[in-house]
């Protein structure tokens, strides 16, 4: 059965006007000499604004200079010691006695509020401060650990010592196995990180003076953010934590954190009215070192970027939670009262909220902007809330706070609608360039001053219990423990458990006295209250012994029947060992028999390698006799092939030489046959011309001229000398000498159209093509452009010119190659018979000699 929520010890009724103000303090920052101000300390609780020439306000025509009152000014150069002490060190008081408290950081960006909570390792901020304060005054006054364990309902259950060892131990089971040592390797050398919690620091010495030591008490601490108005655990322990322990218990850097995703968290309301964040981690602390860490391991994983204001600006609202529980010991002074109704539970929250900004000046865009914008939404909305509220307070109305509308005003609730302490710190930069932004941080706190909060009361353990029993119990261990006898204790030593005082004076000198009887009614109702508290104690303790007793009874009868199966197993376990026994023996002979089969074999093996060695000698040699052979055989045909190209090259050129005559010889034969003929030729030519002497006259003779010719076409010779002249993209330029002249207006397209022909009257075609003998030639192709009977344009071509390049006494490659080869072919495959069979003859009737082609008669065979 789940146990029931334990609920806060009944405290004193209080009144409705017992409330005190919200208490607002303001810290200045401290800024550069060289940079101006805007505000200035008139007193202990005064500040003064002066508005900038640069500022919002001037340009409105605004140039009044405002005064605003806080609790108590601090200014740039105060010590976080002198701060704490009087704002945060009372907080800490109220914890202790049961109290709930609030503190706030408040303030635009980069205005200080994250150095005030957490300072430097050399002067602690406000919470390292609490923390160090609050451990000091418990000293020896914290419970074992796990005897109060959190229920999940904003509440904590009670163990007894047994059951919180038992916890102790299946805690230290559980955890993770330390991670072997690996060869050591060379460190890399990484850049230095900013961590506070790995330098020196200066713990504060201070302490609570006035705590009940008939209690005991322990710590618990929490770290949430909220960010994007979601909330979110930074201590939750994430599922990458448990396949990597390595990467959790020595993260690397903030980044490495950030990478690991967290849910989001819900709020809920707990029996009391209480909100509180559902599956929260709360972790139990004992000493400032550990919660400190618990902390920087948090502040890791919080949200924080660059921007133009900061560096490292926060980007959501945190909220470090202590939460303090004690509860009064039993009669004995020895363990904790098992009553979860006399269970105690304070909280002190700590909040940094981050700074509203404006887009102007941070110029920020993507996630940051968004970020910005639910900053000043959540801020927007606090304001509002506290405005409802001073209003419902001074007006007596009954407005609804819109507490809802943000987490960080949900979460916060109880402290302004219930009761406890609420203190806020509104830190400020001085400097002009956040004149309109401080503006708005001052009215707000103006608005927070007239707020109103009940008043906490101290929880009062009056059960009817001996006080100074923590006390009497230590001393009578310390005896017991320097040897003394029970019969040597000073009869003394106060009583532990009493039903309280003696009785009062019950004397009675007036009839009519009252007093008498009502003070001893007073007495017997207090005497009965504490001898129910007495016995329904002693009820307890019978039934814890009984339960205890049982609980052995079962225990003990559980271990003997573990011992009986112990023992059937170790007579089961002795059987199999004998069978094992006599199992290794058999396996043990005919592991020798392996062995000397083995042997055998292996000296079988060691015979045979020896043959194959020698085998393969025998191979490598007729390999070596083989490739002597290929090359011997080798050389002789390389020398019987250089024998017969010799004599081919010999015989070629004896058929050469051969060949060579018989060309001379026909060359010779040539020769004078064309001596032959050229001689009769310039006969004849010297006759002729000796005739024509004898027929000339003395008339001087006709002067050869060239007959005219007729042109096939007309040339065009219109009127209008505007030209269209096609030419083609892909046309040359020729750089003739010769080229087209007299065309002034001329117009030259790569495609002509209808538009263009409209125009004109005369029309150019440019055309180039490969003549005959592999040379350019260009054509120009004129005609007259005449219009249709239907309006449009028809081309009647005239004329053809050409240009076109030579090379004198030249022939084209196709007939210098032609020509060749014919001679070459005249030249290698006739003979001089095939030649010399064409003569030239002259014949009786013919006035010149003629070409004849004389074929030889071929002779019979006989």
């Amino acid at each position: 059965m789940k146990p029931s929520r334990g609920k806060t010890p009944k405290k004193t009724p209080r009144k409705p006007q017992n409330k005190d103000p919200v208490e607002v303090y303001c810290r200045l920052r401290p800024i550069s000499e060289d940079l101006d101000i805007c505000v200035t300390v008139v007193n202990s609780n005064t500040i003064q604004l002066k508005p900038p020439e640069n500022s919002i306000a001037v340009k409105n025509g605004n140039y009044k200079e405002t005064q605003h009152t806080f609790k108590f000014v601090f200014p740039e150069l105060i010590s976080q010691k002198a701060l704490f002490d009087h704002v945060a060190l009372p907080l800490v008081d109220d914890l202790i006695h049961g109290k709930n408290a609030l503190l706030f950081m408040y303030g635009i960006t980069s205005s200080g509020k994250t150095h005030t909570m957490q300072g430097t390792p050399g002067d602690g901020g406000i919470l390292p401060r609490c923390l160090d304060v609050l451990f000091n005054s418990l000293g020896d006054l914290q419970a074992r650990k796990y005897v109060f364990k959190p229920d999940r309902a904003n509440g904590f259950d009670v163990q007894t010592e047994a059951d919180a060892m038992m916890d102790r131990q299946k805690k230290e089971l559980l955890a993770p196995p330390p991670t072997p040592k690996s060869t050591p390797k060379t460190p890399r050398r990484r850049p230095p990180q900013n961590d506070i919690a790995t330098m020196v620091r200066v713990p504060d010495t201070n302490r609570i003076g006035s705590v009940d030591e008939d209690n005991n008490y322990s710590v618990f601490v929490s770290y949430i953010e909220i960010y994007n108005n979601y909330i979110y655990d930074l201590l939750e322990d994430t599922q990458s934590d448990g396949i990597n322990q390595k990467q959790w218990q020595t993260p690397k850097s903030r980044e490495d954190l950030n990478a690991i995703p967290l849910q989001s968290k819900t709020l809920r309301e707990d029996s009391n009215h209480n909100m509180y964040v559902a599956n929260c981690t709360e972790i139990e602390t004992k000493n400032t070192e550990e919660a400190y860490g618990i902390f920087m391991k948090g502040q890791r994983r919080r949200k924080v970027a660059h921007t133009q204001l900061n560096t490292e600006s926060s980007r959501s609202h945190s909220v470090f939670n202590i939460r303090l529980v004690q509860a009064p010991l039993d009669p004995v002074g020895e363990e904790v009262l098992q009553d979860k109704d006399q269970v105690c539970v304070a909280q002190l929250s700590l909040v940094d909220l981050a700074g509203s900004e404006r887009t102007g000046r941070t110029q920020n865009s993507g996630d940051r902007l968004r970020e910005a914008g639910n900053i000043n939404a959540s801020l927007m909305t606090l304001r509002t809330c506290i405005e409802v509220l001073r209003e419902n307070q001074m007006n007596n109305f009954n407005k609804i706070v819109p507490y809802r509308d943000s987490k960080v005003t949900h979460i916060f609730k109880n402290y302004f609608d219930g009761e406890g302490k609420v203190r806020m710190v509104v830190c400020v930069n001085p400097q002009s360039a956040d004149y309109d932004e401080t503006t708005h941080v001052m009215r707000f706190a103006e608005v927070t001053q007239e707020v109103q909060v009940a008043r906490p009361t101290a929880v009062k353990f009056d059960i009817g219990l001996t006080p100074g029993r923590r006390r009497a119990n230590l001393i009578y261990k310390k005896m017991l423990e320097d040897g003394a006898e029970l019969e040597d204790l000073p009869m003394e030593t106060p009583v532990i458990i009493n039903l309280g005082p003696a009785f009062p004076c019950l004397e009675i000198n007036d009839p009519n006295e009252d007093t008498t009887l009502q003070n001893l009614i007073a007495f017997l109702a207090e005497r009965e209250r504490r001898r129910h508290t007495l016995q329904e104690e002693l009820t307890r303790k019978q039934g814890a012994f009984r339960a205890h007793l049982m609980e052995m009874e079962r225990e003990m009868e559980t271990l003997k029947q573990q011992n009986d199966e112990l023992n059937m197993k170790l007579s089961s376990k002795d059987k199999n060992v004998q069978r094992f026994e006599k199992r290794i023996k058999t396996l043990e002979q005919e592991n020798g028999m392996l062995q000397r089969t083995h042997t055998a074999y292996e000296y079988s093996k060691r015979e045979l390698e020896t043959e194959l060695i020698e085998e393969k000698t025998k191979i490598k040699k007729q390999k070596h006799e083989q490739e002597r052979l290929r090359q011997a055989l080798k050389g002789v045909a390389g020398s019987e092939k250089m024998k017969w190209e010799k004599e081919c090259e010999k015989r070629v050129r004896a058929t050469q030489m051969e060949m060579q005559t018989k060309i001379w010889v026909k060359d010779e034969k040539l020769r004078q046959l064309k001596q032959i003929v050229c001689a009769r030729q310039e006969r004849e030519d010297k006759a002729r011309k000796a005739k024509a002497d004898l027929n000339r006259t003395r008339s001087p003779p006709p002067k050869m001229t060239q007959p005219p010719v007729k042109l096939r076409h007309r040339r065009s010779r219109s009127t209008s000398n505007a030209w269209i002249d096609h030419k083609p993209a892909t046309t040359l330029d020729t750089e003739t000498v010769l080229q087209p002249a007299g065309l002034k207006k001329k117009h030259t397209v790569a495609v002509p159209t209808v538009k263009d022909l409209k125009g004109t009257e005369n029309y150019m075609l440019t055309h180039q093509e490969e003549d005959s003998k592999g040379e350019l030639e260009t054509k120009l192709y004129k005609a007259e452009v005449l219009q249709t009977r239907g309006g449009g344009r028809a081309v009647q071509f005239t004329d053809i010119e050409r240009l076109k390049t030579e090379r004198p006494a030249s022939t084209s490659p196709k007939d210098r190659k032609r020509a060749a080869e014919e001679e070459l072919d005249s030249g290698e495959w006739t003979d001089i018979e095939t030649r010399c069979a064409v003569g030239y003859e002259g014949r009786p009737g013919n006035a010149d000699p003629a070409a004849v082609h004389i074929v030889p008669s071929k002779k019979m065979k006989k």
